[in-house]
């Protein structure tokens, strides 16, 4: 092959590898664009804010909500705290993993009954996507932001419900954001929902 062509077919390469290149971050700039756009249709403008003072995220199954008192024994291990007022505990398995937990995990927490009213109340068999607080020195812990903090799931657990309700009255993340903006929640997968969530906390 003469020089001259056989360098015409290594540039056409090139290009070719550029080219292709560049679709391919184009196109992942503009999947991780389209989840964001997603992730604030959802969960609201606060979602970054959200994602990131959470100690806990996970799609999961409400496992048991009942109310107690007296000695419990908390979700931090070798713990056990004597409760001045009413609290509630709640049981979930963990079906999707996002942050500070493990797949498959059954989580045990306890909420201060006066956060528990701040919020939707979770009954047995809910799906649901959490967003929760680390856990205060005492061991205790609840949706960041009330009900901003969480958004319900289909029956399958794997999208957004289609009739998920908006939040009554959220406290927000300060006490002071804006309510959450209705949301068209068709076909919205948890997916979308976790990959936006982990670019918001530099995990991707």
């Amino acid at each position: 092959m003469p020089v001259s062509r056989r360098a015409l077919v290594v540039a056409l390469g090139c290009l070719s590898n550029f080219c292709l290149s560049n679709f391919c971050l184009s196109g992942f700039a503009a999947a991780q664009q389209s989840d964001q756009v997603i992730a604030e249709r959802v969960l609201g403008p606060l979602w970054k804010q959200l994602s990131c003072r959470a100690g806990m995220i996970f799609a999961g199954t409400v496992l048991t909500a009942a109310t107690q008192t007296g000695i419990v024994q908390t979700a931090a291990p070798d713990r056990a705290v004597s409760a001045p007022a009413p609290m509630v505990q709640l049981s979930f398995r963990v079906d999707q993993a996002i942050a500070g937990v493990e797949q498959g995990q059954i989580l045990t927490i306890h909420e201060w009954a006066g956060a528990w009213s701040m919020h939707r109340p979770m009954s047995s068999g809910q799906h649901i996507l959490i967003f929760l607080y680390p856990l205060s020195r005492l061991g205790f812990t609840s949706p960041v932001g009330g009900s901003l903090g969480q958004v319900a799931l289909d029956p399958t657990g794997k999208n957004v419900s289609k009739s998920g309700q908006k939040p009554p009255a959220p406290i927000g993340l300060r006490n002071e954001s804006p309510p959450r903006p209705p949301a068209d929640t068709h076909s919205v997968s948890v997916v979308h929902l976790e990959r936006a969530i982990r670019s918001a906390r530099g995990e991707e």
